[in-house]
């Protein structure tokens, strides 16, 4: 369904291992908005809500829901370091467009 990339992995296991919260997983969903219709939303999570497809990789439990499943089946989570700063980068083979700083997609 995700991808998530070792350097993913490695990101989330260090944002895991240092909140102060009880936290299990990473939570990914699409909301409507952003400049191109859709937008990414994640973050940490204590553990899944009752609509939320669960799978691990690499020790990281990725909780998405239901409604967001279609959007993301198949998307490349990437943590990327470069001059422009650092952050999440998706690479979702549903968006037929995205904006330039890669957080919303159509």
């Amino acid at each position: 369904m995700i991808h998530l990339t070792d350097s993913a992995i490695k990101a989330l296991k260090a944002a895991i291992s240092s909140t102060a919260q009880p936290t299990s997983g990473l939570r990914i969903m699409i909301e409507s908005g952003g400049c191109q219709g859709f937008t990414y939303k994640m973050g940490l999570a204590h553990e899944p809500s009752s609509d939320e497809t669960v799978f691990e990789q690499g020790g990281i439990k990725v909780f998405v829901d239901n409604a967001s499943r279609e959007h993301l089946n198949g998307t490349t989570i990437d943590f990327v370091v470069s001059l422009e700063g650092s952050g999440f980068r998706f690479d979702n083979p549903n968006a037929k467009s995205s904006c330039s700083c890669g957080k919303s997609f159509s």
